[in-house]
């Protein structure tokens, strides 16, 4: 099926239910990261057309509170259906602006899909308590209520799958929200909208803003915004985090990564080497989950030589080469910054096995492409290891215990995600236990949980109190009202002409 975005064209706001062209002079171009060709620009919104999203999603919200919650969720049926149907044809546009392959774009889509289907019971997720006589003759009961206007601020790593976390749940709850995606690939976000509103949400209750640092602030200090979503660099995040809770809102940031996979000498060799490939190099490592950090206990470090001929056999290419393992990165300025990582490792003396930065892809000369890398050697005090890349490059450590591996995980600032791969339950039971991450796998590489759990990061991972999607995000996207109740028996009418009206 045709997308109803124009490519190759100017993308408009989306507001009140529909397309909202830009007065602005500001505009963004929106390229393809294979071959630098122009797709779209998107505006940078005025502050006039920000505050008309807000207002808008504000005066539906006050309309959508009132709609039962199972008619709420009948809108998150039909739009789970619709992005079912759509849902290749989603994955052809995401594929077109970031550069993942088709197989990738399509479980980014897929995986936001799995969140709406958790909205479509937002009914038994939004039920109160109630407690009869919890003082003589004294009743005690709370209602949850949504909170009014919410807002997503998405990065360009997951344009389908990030705001599906966010805006699915949060108008499920009774909010309005306004999302403003990555400028570098709101094509994919700006369709998502499109269906949203084909699916039977009202006018307004979503709004889709474009822009950067200035648009993002006005709409983290408008007092009508009450809670701030975020995903994105740990520099942003801090920024956004102290914004909104500035400003008194609510707020999550999920923020910087650096995820260490921990291999066991007992571990199948097999499944260590697959499994490592897939999680360092696939969507060129620009995911907060990615593996960059492997960490051989014992005599595993000798798989570190076959490790290296795994990586060598994957190679990057467009979103519809079948035999690509991996698109470009998002941007030019992303592909300089990952490879002076890499150059500043070999400087700081790691042993690089294999060097990604002469990479190319025939037919595309000028695309963001790096090849799979592989450092051996590398140390805690190394760049390489303290920053977060966010590329296709893998670092690799050796220690001699699980007691060191721990230590090494623990010290480092970030706590997003982490796994053990072993065939020793007493390893998997003591690494779980002990170590100070907040998603964790065991044996598999990627722990990201699914939607009736919660995305939970830790430490410098995540700013904020409530994680995302599952029960949490409902948590966050609430409030909490608590009504004690007492009637007076004398005041129970009596006699034969008795009446009660009802209203």
């Amino acid at each position: 099926m045709t997308s109803h975005v124009t490519l190759y064209g100017d993308l408009p706001l989306y507001i009140n239910g529909g397309p909202h062209a830009s007065t602005t002079e500001q505009w963004i171009e929106v390229t393809n990261p294979a071959d630098q060709s122009l797709l779209a620009r998107a505006p940078k919104a005025t502050a006039e057309e920000v505050e008309l999203a807000v207002r808008t999603a504000h005066d539906a919200y006050l309309l959508w509170r009132e709609v039962p919650a199972p008619e709420r969720a009948r809108v998150m049926f039909n739009y789970q259906h619709l992005l079912k149907v759509h849902h290749d044809e989603l994955a052809t546009l995401l594929a077109q602006e970031t550069g993942k392959n088709f197989a990738d774009a399509k479980g980014d889509v897929w995986r936001g899909i799995e969140v709406v289907e958790q909205a479509c019971g937002i009914a038994s997720q939004t039920m109160g308590e109630t407690m009869g006589n919890v003082a003589r003759r004294v009743d005690g009961h709370s209602w949850v209520q949504p909170l009014g206007v919410c807002v997503g601020i998405t990065p360009f790593n997951f344009p389908a799958m990030i705001p599906l976390w966010m805006f699915p749940l949060a108008v499920a709850c009774g909010n309005g929200f306004v999302l403003k995606p990555s400028e570098q690939d709101p094509l994919t976000p700006m369709r998502l909208a499109e269906l949203f509103t084909e699916a039977g949400a009202p006018a307004g209750i979503l709004s889709v803003i474009h822009g950067g640092a200035e648009q993002v602030d006005a709409i983290l200090i408008h007092p009508d915004v009450k809670a701030v979503s975020f995903v994105g660099s740990a520099r942003v995040g801090a920024h956004v985090y102290r914004t909104a809770t500035e400003n008194l809102k609510r707020a999550q940031c999920f923020v910087g990564a650096k995820n260490h996979m921990v291999i066991m000498p007992d571990a199948n060799k097999g499944q260590v080497l697959s499994n490592l490939v897939g999680a360092g190099v696939g969507a060129a490592g620009q995911r907060c989950m990615a593996i960059s950090v492997a960490v051989f206990v014992g005599s595993a470090r000798d798989w570190i030589p076959e490790l290296a001929e795994a990586f060598a056999a994957v190679r990057p290419g467009v979103w519809d080469d079948p035999q690509a393992a991996y698109g470009p990165l998002i941007s030019p300025e992303a592909r300089v910054r990952v490879e002076n990582l890499i150059e500043a490792g070999k400087q700081e003396g790691a042993e690089c096995l294999l060097d990604g930065t002469l990479c190319e892809v025939a037919g595309y000369p000028v695309g963001n492409w790096v090849g799979p890398t592989l450092f051996r050697g590398v140390t805690a005090q190394m760049g390489l290891y303290r920053q977060e890349i966010f590329g296709p490059v893998l670092c690799c450590m050796e220690v001699d215990s699980l007691d060191e591996a721990l230590a090494l995980i623990n010290s480092n600032p970030y706590g997003n995600g982490t796994s053990i791969f072993t065939s020793c339950g007493a390893a998997a039971r003591t690494f779980r236990h002990e170590v100070a991450v907040g998603q964790v796998g065991i044996n598999v590489p990627i722990p990201v949980p699914l939607p009736f759990f919660s995305f939970t990061g830790w430490r410098g991972s995540f700013y904020g109190d409530l994680h995302a999607y599952g029960k949490q995000a409902v948590r966050f996207y609430t409030e909490t009202k608590t009504v004690t109740e007492r009637w007076f028996d004398e005041d129970i009418p009596t006699g034969p002409n008795m009446t009660i009206s009802l209203r």
